[in-house]
């Protein structure tokens, strides 16, 4: 009776369980309502952060407007007081708006017209090819005609040379044009080539090359970095090479690692701006006047000639950049009527005709992933457009005009180059800036060229300061960077004796190139910023190089209506720069 007794009753027993689970139920209900609550007051103070970094950032872009305008009405102002001054007679004193004429100038007796104070950097802005503010070149001469004028640059019409070409002194904010330098005799060096301020000395130059822009990470230039220097003649047989109308001097401080040929030469009937190789290393493209054209890379051949014939016949209209999509159906464009073309190559038709830029374009970048597109402008912005609906999808605004501007290889950042010396890295998909690479360790005049390293960890940037400089950003590595900080200069290559105009990577990470209005080419070891060779291979400024994405092959494009494709071959396996 007793074991009877203990028995519950079923209905009893499915009551107290029933209990538990509800008391369970209550405990976890209480507890999903705390987290709940957590949640929404977590998602309310991101909610507030984000709002108020939208709202920080807004008031910024003001700032950068007020601060702007002011700039320029103070300018006009300036400009005013200065044009009554000499209509009085009186003297007005050099600033750094008027800079004092060069030795060269004077000497000639001319002086060129007085800068346009009332104008802001954007709308002056034609340092990289543009003859249109300061001191012009010369009208174009037959090529080749040793002692006369050089072809025009980019923008150039016909009869605004009224400066000889020797007063080239850059007013603030213009980056002196790229162009002939003295002294060149059937392709050769013949001494050394001035520079925008007059004819260096021996002295000088000794003191330039005691002094170079020094890094923390870079004590100083490596032994025989200076190439550009050398007199070929004087070059022992076991350092040079020569054809019929270039050369090439190795360092004899350097291992020799690489051999130089040339495959083609492709004449063109005015400067080459731009040189772009397609992803599978078939085709590289070219920039000039009024078009682009695509090139068969083995065999030389011009195989596709893209010209709008809708715009005006009459003037010049300089094709600044060149970009084949990765999957080689498209070639964009960009060019000083301040629009982005994007053609299809096949049909020679115009895709798309992005609009929005206020001043010349002066880069473009496809992103791998083929959809996007970057673009820099004299009108101080990086803008990114969709492929899909047309349409620009971000605006990055900076306080001078862009140069340069380039995807990383994975598409998460997008680098440029300004003239305000300094490189920004921004954030893809937020435009947010995570990195900001300039003083002290960055360059000490205007950024034209950067391109990022095959690992997207690395960046190297070529500057008008004549040095190239190689970064480590934070920011692509995963460390914490915040905006006008970030990355490290690690190497500072020098050698150069005269403005870096492009820079870029070989696909392996084995070398930098760069190009320069030194008219010659430069490979350099990442590792040692030393200089391994030379190649004099234009008769004017090197404006483009291009490895091809396949390796073994680079382009150049130069301002004597040539572009040229190379071949490089390695005499000995390195190790790629990681």
């Amino acid at each position: 009776m007793s074991y009877q007794r203990a028995i519950l009753p079923p209905t009893q027993r499915m009551n107290e369980l029933l209990d538990a689970l509800k008391q369970e139920f209550d405990t976890i209900a209480n507890e999903a309502s705390l987290y709940r609550m957590h949640k929404d007051e977590f998602d309310h103070k991101y909610n507030q952060q984000v709002a108020e970094m939208q709202q920080i950032r807004t008031m910024i872009y003001e700032l950068e407007l007020s601060h702007r305008k002011m700039k320029e009405h103070y300018e006009e102002e300036i400009n005013r007081l200065k044009r009554e001054l000499e209509a009085r007679g009186g003297h007005v004193p050099p600033t750094a708006s008027a800079p004092m004429l060069s030795q060269a100038s004077m000497a000639g007796g001319q002086a060129p017209p007085p800068p346009s104070l009332g104008q802001s950097t954007s709308n002056v802005f034609g340092g990289i090819m543009s003859g249109q503010s300061g001191p012009s070149l010369a009208p174009p001469q037959q090529e080749g005609m040793h002692g006369q004028g050089p072809p025009p640059p980019p923008g150039l019409q016909p009869g605004m040379s009224q400066v000889p070409p020797q007063s080239m002194a850059p007013q603030q904010g213009q980056p002196p044009q790229p162009g002939y330098s003295s002294g060149y005799m059937n392709g050769y060096h013949q001494g050394p080539a001035p520079t925008p301020g007059g004819q260096l000395t021996p002295q000088s130059r000794a003191l330039e090359q005691r002094s170079p822009h020094l890094t923390r990470a870079s004590p100083g230039p490596p032994a025989g970095n200076n190439l550009a220097d050398l007199d070929f003649d004087r070059v022992p047989n076991e350092y040079k090479k020569q054809a019929s109308d270039w050369f090439v001097i190795y360092n004899d401080r350097a291992p020799r690692l690489l051999d130089v040929d040339l495959m083609h030469t492709l004449d063109h009937h005015s400067v080459v701006c731009c040189v772009r190789f397609s992803a599978d290393g078939k085709y590289v493209a070219t920039g000039c006047n009024r078009s682009a054209q695509i090139y068969d890379v083995q065999t030389g051949q011009r195989i596709c000639i893209l010209q709008d014939d809708t715009i005006d016949r009459e003037g010049d209209l300089y094709i600044r950049s060149v970009c084949f999509s990765p999957d080689g159906r498209y070639l964009a464009t960009g060019a000083e009527d301040k629009q982005i073309r994007v053609w299809d190559i096949k049909t020679k038709t115009i895709r798309h005709l992005f609009k929005g830029h206020e001043q010349d374009i002066y880069s473009l970048d496809f992103a791998r992933n083929g959809r996007l597109i970057a673009s820099g402008s004299g009108d101080r912005t990086v803008r990114v457009w969709d492929m899909d609906n047309g349409q620009c999808v971000l605006t990055l605004s900076i306080e001078d005009g862009v140069t340069t501007v380039v995807f990383s290889p994975d598409g998460r950042f997008v680098a440029a180059g300004s003239l305000d010396k300094s490189v920004r890295v921004w954030d893809a998909q937020t435009g947010f800036v995570v990195e900001r690479l300039e003083a002290p360790d960055g360059h000490k005049d205007s950024v034209y060229s950067v391109a990022f390293a095959p690992n997207g960890k690395d960046l190297v940037s070529g500057s008008l300061d004549k040095t190239i400089k190689l970064w480590e950003l934070q920011s692509a590595r995963g460390m914490s960077s915040t905006a006008h900080k970030g990355g490290v200069c690690v190497k500072t290559f020098t050698g150069h004796k005269d403005f870096v105009l492009s820079v870029a990577l070989t696909p392996d990470g084995q070398w930098v190139l760069s190009g320069s209005k030194d008219r010659g080419v430069q490979f350099w070891d990442p590792r040692t910023a030393q200089a391994q060779l030379m190649l004099q291979g234009h008769k004017n400024s090197v404006i483009s190089v291009a490895p091809s994405p396949t390796g073994k092959l680079f382009a150049t494009g130069s301002g004597d209506f040539r572009a040229r494709i190379w071949s490089y071959t390695s005499l000995h396996d390195e190790k790629p720069l990681r």
